[in-house]
């Protein structure tokens, strides 16, 4: 038995992943960025830690095999499946005030992933201090040999897909990346899928 839930673009989307469940996040029109956090669903003190996570993988691009690890350092979710490859854990999420910092005042007024993540983590008692650094999946996030780093055209392209096999009882928040002043979205964000498969089926 599965679930399938189309997040419209900008949009914000989150839901309980039982332990062995996988879910399956699509690209349905390729090149966007969908920024996500991941919390014990029992427990939210318990969440997503990007250090841990880098030190564990021992680089800071994640695919196939990664585990995302916890600010306990114990695993939360675990990588299958990728089609794409790489995906950034520095970017960090777009907000109002990066927004105008980077590309000027005009843009504060523009819907950013921390408004979706505020918004969607207030359904489940969340607030602004249990927002951490998030994961971006299909955002291409190179870093150059002086520690720079960029954001570029994405490696994505339609219908390719990332599963992830939660560890434990997980509580996910996905922000479909509102950005469109960098080419993380190509400009134009755009839909995409989330199914979550019961364990054993996926």
């Amino acid at each position: 038995m599965s679930t399938d839930t189309e997040v419209a673009a900008r949009a914000s989307w989150s839901s309980i992943v039982r332990e062995g469940e996988t879910l399956t996040i699509t690209d349905l029109h390729g090149n966007q960025a969908v920024d996500f956090l991941v919390y014990d669903a029992h427990d939210t003190s318990v969440r997503y830690s990007a250090p841990d996570t880098i030190h564990a993988q021992g680089g800071i691009f994640l695919t196939t095999g990664s585990v995302l690890m916890s600010n306990e350092h114990t695993p939360l979710m675990t990588v299958t499946a990728d089609g794409v490859g790489r995906h950034d854990t520095v970017g960090g999420a777009c907000s109002k005030e990066s927004n105008t910092l980077r590309y000027g005042h005009h843009t504060y007024a523009q819907h950013a992933c921390v408004d979706n993540f505020l918004a969607e983590g207030a359904r489940h008692g969340l607030g602004k201090r249990d927002l951490v650094s998030n994961i971006n999946w299909y955002m291409n996030v190179p870093v150059e040999k002086d520690g720079t780093l960029g954001i570029v055209d994405g490696l994505s392209a339609p219908g390719l897909s990332l599963t992830l096999r939660a560890e434990r009882d997980v509580l996910v928040l996905v922000s479909n990346c509102p950005q469109i002043n960098n080419p993380c979205n190509g400009f134009e964000p755009t839909a995409v899928r989330m199914t979550i498969d019961e364990a054993g089926a996926a």
